[in-house]
């Protein structure tokens, strides 16, 4: 299954996600539904994954732990705030860099209406998609 695929479906369950539940709640509730939904429709997910840093060939330790990872392929960033920021982009960006995968969704649950929080991030691009 290629990355938009996986999309598209992460996409349809996050909706439907927020449909249930609505915005306002902890990022953790959305983490733990969406993990729960995604498993049970046979995908393969990693939830707080550590990903390491490495620096100039070097091992430094876990420099972050993704929220979401789908079937190795797709990296999801999950938040709960007003409005999405630039450093959100550029958070997710980096860590797609440091997990050397090519495709993000940074999902925000505190919108109103979900198309709206949800942005495609792709590694090496400086724009999401």
């Amino acid at each position: 299954m290629s990355e938009n695929e996986l999309a598209q479906i992460v996409f349809s369950e996050g909706m439907q996600l927020h449909r249930e539940l609505g915005p306002g709640l902890l990022e953790s509730i959305y983490e733990e539904c969406l993990y729960r939904d995604l498993k049970a429709i046979g995908l393969s997910v990693s939830r707080q994954q550590k990903i390491p840093l490495i620096y100039k060939g070097e091992k430094l330790g876990t420099a972050f732990r993704a929220d979401l990872i789908i079937n190795d392929k797709l990296l999801i960033e999950l938040k709960t705030v007003s409005t999405i920021l630039d450093v959100h982009k550029a958070q997710t960006l980096s860590y797609l860099k440091l997990s050397n995968i090519k495709l993000g969704l940074l999902i925000n649950f505190n919108s109103a209406l979900f198309k709206n929080g949800v942005r495609r991030i792709i590694n090496g691009s400086l724009y999401e998609d």
